[in-house]
């Protein structure tokens, strides 16, 4: 009896405690003095192409206060007309009114932005804010977006010859086909943006022409330009030089972040090899560099490397010239099974059957080919036989094969430090004058090549001392880490 009257008493505390605790839960902080919390000021947006939109920021708003707050009005400046979008707790719309936050609390605020064309080659620039009326007191969080209008490709075939100037950049969606007799020029300074998944294909009897400088490179890479996808690989598809494409030339090209780079494929009728490529840089694609089947390719001053797969894959037989060209894979981004550079002279069909596709050249001429795996070449010749020639003359290599035959590998060396200056950014040049890289060349390599190989990819003379370095690139002390 005692027990029951000692609870019928504490009955009355406990719900003046219960009354008081949702009556405090219940109250908010009305202070105009109140101050929201921000996790920035500024909301930036890097380059944006017109009619695209961009990808999402994120921002938070704190609640400084013991007690929960309502924000009577959070709302874009510009309102409807403003580019910009936002979404708050799940709620997108231009004005969000009544939003509360809990004492010592925090919400999200995602914002994305889609610049209207402007017909104009110049980058313009877009501004709005998010305004936040709290009690009386306003404030804001500035949003800037750099926008860039373009010329947009989607699932097109260019029929008749073409050319892709530098003033707006060229964004393709799905694919672009160039049609058999028709030839795509890419002038010096144009910029070649490819959505995911999409593909540059240069079809039978077609032809690609990339004219860039070495002052003003052609670059090809994805659309996404925010500084989150400066380094992420597979951002679109390929380029492929399709079977019958022929007289394909690229000099001064920077290829980045895609799948693969070049997929040069069998080679067609013409007398020239399908691929000339020349003081160019492929790097950081999820699968390949540049892929070869069957086909026929002269590089020279070239840099591949830093690939989830291979950098260079020479498979299903075929001629191949590479002279002074670096083929690196200091790959970081997963686990690479593959070495830097595959040699291949067959392939099994949809019976199974082996077909043998003769490697009838593969010569390297004062080349680096180069990683962090104790083996970076795959020489996949049949057990069966077939033809195989390959050639490496003055290389550094990285590799356990036994490079001692000197028809194979004249004055070539093997696994000696070259000293990348940071090769885990596709930063090949050589950077101490104890590189393994340096005077090591022969310069009869320079001669023959489709170039003039005399000065190195950044126009330094080749031959200004005793010989010329192994690699696409001189040493300068220009080039040592700072």
């Amino acid at each position: 009896m005692k027990r029951i009257r000692f609870l019928a008493g504490l009955l009355p505390v406990l719900a003046l405690l219960i009354f008081a605790s949702c009556e405090k839960d219940g109250k908010f902080d009305d202070n105009p003095e109140l101050n929201l919390s921000f996790s920035a000021d500024t909301v930036f947006f890097d380059t944006v192409f017109t009619t695209v939109g961009s990808s999402t920021r994120v921002f938070m708003i704190y609640n400084p206060s013991d007690s929960k707050i309502n924000i009577s009005s959070v709302k874009l400046a510009r309102g409807s007309s403003s580019p910009f979008r936002m979404n708050i707790d799940g709620i997108a719309a231009t004005e969000i009114r009544d939003l509360e936050i809990a004492g010592k609390d925090s919400l999200f605020v995602f914002v994305k932005v889609t610049i209207d064309p402007n017909q104009a080659d110049a980058p313009l620039i877009q501004n709005d804010s998010i305004v936040f009326t709290t009690n009386g007191n306003i404030q804001d969080v500035k949003l800037v977006a750099w926008g860039q209008d373009a010329y947009f490709y989607r699932n097109g075939i260019i029929g008749s010859d073409y050319v892709f100037t530098p003033e707006k950049p060229h964004v393709i969606y799905g694919y672009l086909i160039v049609d058999s007799l028709y030839t795509l020029s890419v002038e010096a300074g144009a910029r070649v943006h490819l959505h995911s998944g999409a593909i540059l294909m240069v079809y039978r009897d077609a032809t690609i022409k990339v004219n860039g400088t070495r002052e003003n490179p052609v670059i090809f890479e994805g659309d996404r330009l925010e500084d989150y996808y400066r380094d992420i690989p597979g951002q679109w598809g390929r380029i492929w030089l399709y079977a019958g494409s022929i007289n394909n030339e690229f000099n001064y090209a920077i290829i980045r972040n895609g799948e693969v780079g070049i997929h040069a494929d069998t080679t067609g009728n013409s007398p020239n090899p399908t691929l000339r490529i020349s003081n160019s840089l492929i790097y950081n694609m999820s699968k390949t560099g540049i892929l070869g089947q069957g086909t026929t390719i002269e590089a020279a001053n070239c840099v591949i490397g830093n690939c989830g797969a291979r950098s260079l894959a020479l498979t299903l037989g075929g001629r191949y010239d590479f002279r002074h060209c670096t083929i690196g894979n200091f790959w970081n981004k997963s686990f690479r099974r593959e070495t830097a550079l595959v040699l291949n002279n067959y392939y099994i069909d949809f019976t199974g059957a082996v077909q043998l596709r003769p490697l009838e050249q593969a010569y390297f001429g004062n080349c680096a080919i180069y990683g962090e795996k104790n083996e970076e070449i795959t020489f996949d010749q049949h057990s069966s036989g077939g033809v195989f020639n390959y050639r490496f003359e003055n290389c550094l290599l990285k590799t356990e094969a036994n490079i001692e035959d000197a028809e194979k590998f004249p004055g070539s060396l093997k696994n000696q430090n070259p000293w990348f200056r940071d090769p885990y950014q596709a930063l090949y040049q050589p950077d101490t004058l104890v590189s393994s890289l340096i005077n090591k060349g022969n310069a009869g390599v320079l001669n023959g090549a489709f170039i003039n190989l005399q000065e190195d990819i950044d126009g330094r003379l080749r031959t200004a001392d005793t010989a010329p370095d192994i690699g696409a690139y001189e040493f300068s002390e220009e080039n040592r880490k700072k």
